[in-house]
């Protein structure tokens, strides 16, 4: 293995963030130089007809002098996201299994009563 593939392996710290199909590496990693420079890697899975599967990855390598912009920018365009549409997960409702999971805001006149979604039994029911 070349010099600059066993570097690229060696991760300083690590973090991991599983967000459904999708998992998110963000790595600190070391240049030739002994300098720090952080790798976002999202890692998708796709699931075959068959059952098989496998992973497609994309990686970014964010360097110290870009930090400060890349920050400021990821900052103001998830406040733009969060301010405009919420924190709702639209595309949700799009899937075939989805169930809002919370009650909208009602008035104490609008109180429409919960289904329970499960059964409460006895053990002597058993």
């Amino acid at each position: 293995m070349r010099e600059h593939d066993m570097l690229e392996k060696e991760e300083i710290f690590s973090k991991v963030l599983r967000a459904g199909r999708r998992t998110y590496f963000f790595d600190v990693r070391a240049t030739k130089a002994d300098d720090y420079y952080i790798t976002i890697t999202e890692s998708k899975k796709f699931t075959e007809e068959d059952g098989s599967f496998h992973f497609k990855k994309h990686k970014i390598y964010l360097y110290k002098e870009d930090f400060a912009a890349f920050a400021e920018i990821l900052g103001e365009m998830t406040s733009y996201v969060l301010n405009h549409k919420g924190e709702e997960v639209i595309s949700e409702r799009h899937q075939k299994d989805f169930k809002k999971e919370y009650a909208s805001e009602k008035s104490d006149d609008d109180i429409i009563p919960q289904t329970s979604t499960f059964t409460d039994i006895e053990f002597d029911d058993i």
